[in-house]
């Protein structure tokens, strides 16, 4: 049996605290460096944890009629447009533009010389131009902000979140030419092409665009998609040609989702097709935000209303059988809505269902706002307060 005198048993506990210190640190250590390490990756992993544990319970809104100001009579016009930006909802007639505030309250009117005169609107303001005209203007609520004139026709506009603003234009030795202007109505890009652009869509905070070409190949219609940085005499990218004729743009900051007559693609970062879905009936309408896109397809032929869903390039697309004949689509916070003839749906882009309102299939169109749904009636527009 071993003998300790006292030195020796001061220093076996004096050994075990040492070791436990020593534990309990390196217990620490390994909790940091996961925790470090949870943090740094949060991005990857984050968003599919919130849903874990989680059962989304379909809300059934009940798609009653908002009263006071509304409905909004629009004077006997059947064709006007209807734009939603910063809780404020603008219409444009042919003769008239107004802003409404979301509860209906008339904030602005006045009337415009245009002719054919589209509308479109972003950060809050409202841009409007005529096709083939030579000019445009920007304003808000509270009045024009600036106007331009050219010496060429305009093909066409486009204003984007930062209030930046693209104008398209013939040219007399080129296809077209392009003009940027910031915020403020300053000139800060130009650009003359040798293609015919037939849309653009900004991208990296406004720094940047794509454009999209459309040209025939092999005797079909073909679109070309290129990525131009405003900083930057020549282009950062020009794809490959993808076999649809382009109605529409969207970019995104890992490339652009192509909406096209009778397929839809997307173009990746490094300008290469990442992916195509060629439609099974007639194109009704489609909307994309942030690589999130929605398309609703119509075969009267085969009674078949399909919305296909993309999460972004190179997934595979979700198709949702709705049952009922599709109307319009739009996508918002991170869901797709689509309106059909009695109802509008809500989806997330893993194809469940969120939210459902029945309505009259007197609409024609929709825009959503971050409470409530406005809907496009033949001469009005009426709300509905939407929760998802």
């Amino acid at each position: 049996m071993a003998v300790y005198d006292k030195n020796d048993i001061v220093e076996i506990k004096n050994r075990k605290k040492r070791k436990k210190k020593r534990t309990r640190f390196f217990i620490f250590l390994i909790i940091v460096s996961i925790a470090f390490g949870l943090y740094s990756t949060r991005d990857m992993w984050l968003s599919k944890m919130r849903g874990i544990g989680k059962q989304y319970k379909t809300i059934i809104n009940s798609g009653q009629l908002a009263e006071g100001n509304f409905p909004i009579e629009i004077s006997g016009e059947y064709n006007y447009q209807l734009r939603q930006t910063q809780d404020k909802i603008i219409i444009l007639s042919d003769v008239s533009l107004f802003f409404y505030d979301t509860d209906g309250n008339l904030m602005r009117k006045r009337q415009h010389g245009y002719t054919n005169a589209v509308l479109r609107a972003d950060n809050g303001r409202a841009l409007i131009y005529e096709n083939g005209g030579d000019d445009f203007c920007i304003e808000n609520e509270e009045g024009i902000l600036y106007e331009k004139k050219f010496d060429d026709n305009i093909m066409f506009v486009r204003i984007s979140p930062d209030g930046y603003t693209a104008v398209v234009t013939t040219s007399e030795n080129y296809d077209c030419e392009m003009h940027v202007y910031d915020k403020k109505g300053n000139l800060i890009y130009e650009k003359k092409f040798m293609e015919r652009v037939n849309d653009i869509s900004f991208t990296d905070n406004s720094g940047g665009c794509v454009v999209s070409y459309i040209s025939a190949e092999k005797g079909s219609l073909v679109t070309t998609v290129q990525k131009i940085n405003f900083m930057q005499v020549t282009e950062q990218w020009t794809s490959p040609a993808i076999d649809t004729a382009g109605l529409e743009i969207f970019g995104f900051n890992a490339g652009a989702f192509v909406l096209g007559m009778n397929a839809c693609g997307y173009i990746n970062e490094n300008g290469q097709i990442s992916s195509y879905y060629q439609y099974d009936g007639e194109l009704k309408g489609g909307a994309s935000s942030g690589g999130a896109s929605a398309v609703i397809i119509n075969n009267d032929d085969r009674r078949r209303y399909v919305m296909v869903l993309f999460r972004g390039g190179a997934t595979e697309p979700i198709i949702i059988d709705l049952g009922q004949q599709t109307v319009d689509v739009a996508v918002h916070d991170g869901l797709a809505y689509v309106m059909c003839k009695e109802e509008i749906r809500a989806y997330n882009f893993n194809g469940e269902l969120r939210s459902t309102a029945v309505i009259p299939d007197s609409y024609n169109g929709f825009v959503r706002s971050s409470e409530h749904i406005f809907l496009k009636g033949y001469n009005r527009i009426d709300r509905i307060d939407y929760e998802s």
